[in-house]
């Protein structure tokens, strides 16, 4: 099973449907989400890091899977991925060990085998 492609993909189909149910609540978050992700003290790169690390501690495979990609785009290295999934062993015990490879897996389906991902708009 891969942990990136295949659950945004599974859930594209879903969040499109629930976007048209709720357009004002999506455009809310989509508003939040540009917001909290501007380049400020922390880079795109670090931000994406830091929200991959918190879907694994959430448990969050959607929120996985969309982080990897976000955070392989915005220039990330599998070793900075490995590491920032490394430090939610330390701050969440067991269940981080289920979602970790999980998260790395997602994340490397995004990188290239060495260096950071290529940029995109």
């Amino acid at each position: 099973m891969t942990h990136g492609k295949a659950v945004l993909d599974e859930l594209s189909p879903l969040h499109r449907a629930l976007r048209r149910a709720v357009p004002d609540v999506y455009a809310g978050f989509g508003e939040l989400h540009r917001a909290a992700f501007a380049d400020g003290a922390l880079d795109v790169r670090t931000k994406e890091l830091v929200a991959l690390a918190i879907g694994v501690v959430e448990g969050c495979d959607g929120c996985i899977a969309s982080h990897a990609q976000a955070a392989a785009r915005a220039g990330a290295t599998r070793q900075e991925a490995a590491e920032a999934i490394g430090v939610t062993f330390l701050m969440h015990g067991g269940p981080a060990t289920i979602h970790g490879p999980r998260a790395y897996d997602a994340f490397c389906e995004f990188a290239p085998e060495d260096g950071p991902a290529p940029t995109t708009p």
